[in-house]
C-alpha cells in the first residue's frame, strides 16, 4: 500500500519516473490507485479550506 501512496504523491507533484509509471500500470491494481488518488485529492481540498479559513479568521 505504501508504494501506491508514494506513486500517487509523485504523480500529484509531477515527479514520477517514467519507469515507475510503467511498473504501476503493468503490476498495480487500478482500483487502489483510484481510491488513494481520490482520498489524496479530498485531503488536499480539506487542507486548502483549512488554511483559507485560518487565514481569513
Amino acid at each position: 500500500m505504501w508504494s501506491v501512496i508514494k506513486s500517487v504523491l509523485a504523480a500529484f507533484f509531477g515527479v514520477q519516473r517514467d519507469q515507475q509509471r510503467r511498473e504501476d500500470f503493468e503490476n498495480g491494481k487500478p482500483v487502489s490507485f483510484i481510491v488513494v488518488g481520490i482520498a489524496m485529492a479530498m485531503l488536499l481540498v480539506a487542507l486548502v479550506v483549512l488554511v483559507a479559513t485560518l487565514a481569513a479568521g
